[in-house]
């Protein structure tokens, strides 16, 4: 909860400072109610959803007189119901020989380094992890993935620049049967046609609304099972995180909350939504 609080303090700073400023000795009136919700759009929660929470709390205290921390103990419960569908997390398949998964995600937003540190998770539940260099155009991106790899202890497939990813990546699968990396006992001839068997997306959280655009886009090409939001720790942005739950309600598998191996944490609707309004559990 305090790494987590930690990476959220630039997004829960801006919320907490601006309802502060809103609830001073003051009744919960329609003109602080409006000061509230365009707050929240500001704070990239989203049109719709800051007009849902602002209507559920006039539900509750209309009238009366609310303190700033009391608005925050509201619209934290409020959005933990929000998020509470979207809790999601990496279910691995054992009986798909190897769980495929695959990642995208614009340039940029930190999909190499989410990929380094989910290797290194799985490999700590005693799972052996193949790592595959799909972004054959980026050399850069390749010679990343290789450093993720060798601190994961996941041995990297890529292939010379310009090569083909499509190709890449079957060859991959059947070296990853070949090796026995999905511990089975024989190889399997034929490509699983379920594969991949999880769609990650990521996100950077410092985008803000342009992430919805972002979801809309790769939903429709790769139909997006799970997202991953990085780079909470360093943007005033986070609460994109909520409007993208109201929307789309795909499952938030991780967040990242700084550039260490380990800071890749699973998502948990309770204590995100508390560290958003700046509360302690």
């Amino acid at each position: 909860m305090a790494r987590l609080k930690a990476g959220l303090r630039r997004t829960s700073n801006s919320l907490t400072s601006g309802i502060g400023a809103i609830f001073t000795g003051r009744r919960l009136d329609e003109a602080a109610l409006e000061e509230l919700e365009e707050l929240l759009i500001a704070g990239d929660l989203g049109a719709a959803t800051a007009a849902e929470l602002t209507a559920a709390l006039a539900q509750q205290r209309f009238g009366a007189e609310v303190t700033a921390i009391e608005v925050r103990r509201a619209l934290a419960d409020q959005i933990a119901d929000l998020l509470a569908p979207v809790e999601g997390a990496l279910a691995i398949d054992d009986d798909a020989k190897p769980h495929v998964i695959l990642v995208a995600g614009v340039n940029g937003t930190g999909k190499t380094t989410t990929i380094g540190k989910l290797a290194q998770s799985l490999s700590r539940e005693g799972r052996r992890v193949m790592l595959v260099a799909g972004d054959t155009f980026r050399a850069a991106a390749v010679e990343q993935l290789t450093i993720w790899g060798e601190r994961a202890g996941a041995p990297v497939v890529a292939r010379p620049d310009g090569g083909d990813p499509a190709g890449l990546a079957f060859d991959a699968l059947e070296r990853a049967r070949a090796e026995g990396i999905d511990k089975i006992d024989r190889v399997l001839k034929k490509l699983d046609p379920r594969a991949p068997h999880s769609r990650l997306l990521v996100l950077d959280a410092t985008t803000g609304q342009n992430a919805l655009n972002q979801v809309d886009v790769f939903r429709e090409a790769i139909a997006v099972d799970g997202l991953v939001m990085t780079k909470l720790d360093g943007t005033a942005k986070g609460g994109v995180l909520v409007a993208l739950a109201q929307r789309f309600g795909v499952p938030v598998v991780a967040l990242g909350i700084g550039e260490g191996i380990d800071d890749l944490r699973p998502f948990e609707a309770r204590a995100f939504a508390t560290a958003l309004m700046g509360l302690d559990e």
